[in-house]
């Protein structure tokens, strides 16, 4: 039997990016931390609060469906 295998991605950065957000911008309008925002622009699998992506979401005015992508575990 085979079993398909996914993960999922975080799109935040190609929305800002869309959007014209900087990761300044989105961390004063979302207040999440500035930090934070670093570390899911720069890894798109890091592990991210439910909290912090209706945060973001919101911030971008997105859902949070528009955030994340489901991506075949290689």
């Amino acid at each position: 039997m085979y079993t398909w295998h996914m993960k999922t991605r975080l799109r935040i950065k190609e929305v800002a990016e869309e959007k014209g957000m900087s990761m300044t911008k989105l961390s004063h309008r979302s207040e999440v931390a500035y930090n934070t925002i670093r570390k899911l622009f720069k890894d798109p699998y890091a592990e991210v609060t439910v909290t912090t992506l209706r945060r973001l979401a919101e911030a971008l005015d997105v859902s949070v469906h528009d955030l994340i992508e489901e991506v075949p575990d290689e």
